[in-house]
């Protein structure tokens, strides 16, 4: 295999974005399939929380390739939370004073959110280096 296809198959960011958006698609597909039925802030946030379920099992077996454990277990669903109190604030602003439509309105979010969440859930899954004895 040629070296940067290599080094680009072993880059977590990559299958960062590749993972989240696939997640992305399938949660916008939940999340528009509610709107019918429920406000937009219910469908956000069963949405949302499907998406974090989905999260950890391609972060932890696709993306980083391992966990720390309890530690990942609780750091991610901590992480998601912060993204979707801000998530929500995006989505406010975006229906209630840009006046814009609240389908795409999650769309925003995920622009907003990403690099946070990349750097956060990182530091929730990959294990820290052994420090060598000397």
């Amino acid at each position: 295999m040629h070296p940067l296809l290599t080094r680009l198959a072993n880059s977590s960011a990559l299958r960062f974005l590749l993972s989240g958006g696939f997640n992305t698609a399938c949660t916008y597909a939940v999340y528009l399939l509610l709107l019918v039925i429920f406000p937009y802030q219910l469908s956000y946030t069963i949405a949302f929380a499907s998406g974090i379920a989905l999260a950890y099992v391609l972060n932890r077996g696709f993306v980083f390739r391992s966990h720390r454990g309890l530690h990942s277990v609780l750091l991610l669903p901590l992480t998601y939370l912060g993204q979707y109190a801000i998530g929500l604030c995006v989505l406010w602003l975006w229906i209630n004073i840009l006046d814009w439509p609240e389908e795409s309105a999650p769309l925003a979010a995920i622009l907003v959110t990403l690099p946070l969440n990349y750097l956060f859930s990182r530091f929730a899954f990959m294990k820290r280096p052994q420090k060598t004895k000397q």
